[in-house]
């Protein structure tokens, strides 16, 4: 097993690397990462200090389009860029123009495209995928299996349950008008989405709003309020003691 380091990209002497490893052109590795075997890294993708890269990931991929694609766009896209202490599982994919923020967590065989933004101390979950054009506040959890649609936003401190399902087309492929009005949902500071609830396209989660699994979410939802069911209908205020305002355990 060979691997092969362009002439071009800098690493730190400290940084570990395995097996097998291509590390294309004027890619910068800083201080204390480690990188398993099988990693591809490509061109140009900047990994911070004392990050980890788990075997057989792929960092800083460049995407490709279909024909009929209709959120994936033509165009150059910056470096990936990975901050510091970064932790990366196996079988991952980032894609290129995305920024993730120190101290991130990133679960094995997690997909996450391009022109993303993490914040920090967010964990993105085994299996889950963030599509193009979100944005991911901090302290945010997004757990196994979720899918988050193109060009939506989750601010920080959000919780979002395993198989959860964001939508961004409210007229699934039909007609071109629908490209120009793709959005997914929003989901605001504090909130929580319980397990395989969907969002539907556009929908606004207000500030420490909680989804019940199973839910759909058919339409804007208020603060501080408790939604059940298909579609989803508001049964009563979040508990004062679970409100993000009460709570004092996030911050290292």
């Amino acid at each position: 097993m060979s691997s092969y380091i362009a002439k071009s990209a800098k690493i730190d002497t400290s940084v570990k690397i395995g097996y097998n490893v291509i590390i294309e052109e004027d890619v910068v590795i800083q201080k204390g990462t480690i990188i398993g075997n099988n990693v591809i890294i490509k061109e140009g993708s900047i990994i911070g200090e004392n990050c980890t890269i788990s075997d057989n990931c792929i960092i800083g991929k460049s995407p490709l389009k279909a024909k009929n694609s209709a959120t994936t766009e033509t165009k150059d896209l910056s470096p990936l860029i990975l901050n510091n202490n970064v932790i990366v599982g196996a079988c991952c994919i980032l894609y290129r123009g995305t920024k993730i923020s120190n101290d991130v967590f990133i679960g094995d065989l997690a997909t996450i495209r391009e022109d993303v933004e993490i914040g920090e101390h967010t964990i993105i979950g085994k299996g889950a995928t963030i599509e193009n054009k979100s944005k991911i506040g901090s302290y945010v959890k997004i757990e196994t299996e979720a899918y988050i649609t193109a060009i939506s936003t989750i601010e920080d401190y959000c919780f979002i349950a395993p198989e959860v399902t964001f939508t961004n087309d409210q007229f699934l492929g039909r007609t071109e008008k629908r490209k120009a009005l793709f959005k997914g949902p929003t989901i605001k500071k504090g909130a929580r989405i319980g397990a395989n609830a969907t969002i539907l396209p556009g929908i606004i989660i207000g500030e420490d709003a909680l989804v019940g699994a199973g839910s759909v979410v058919t339409k804007n939802l208020e603060p501080k309020k408790i939604y059940v069911g298909v579609p989803a209908r508001e049964i009563r205020n979040v508990p004062i003691e679970e409100l993000l305002e009460n709570q004092t355990y996030f911050h290292p």
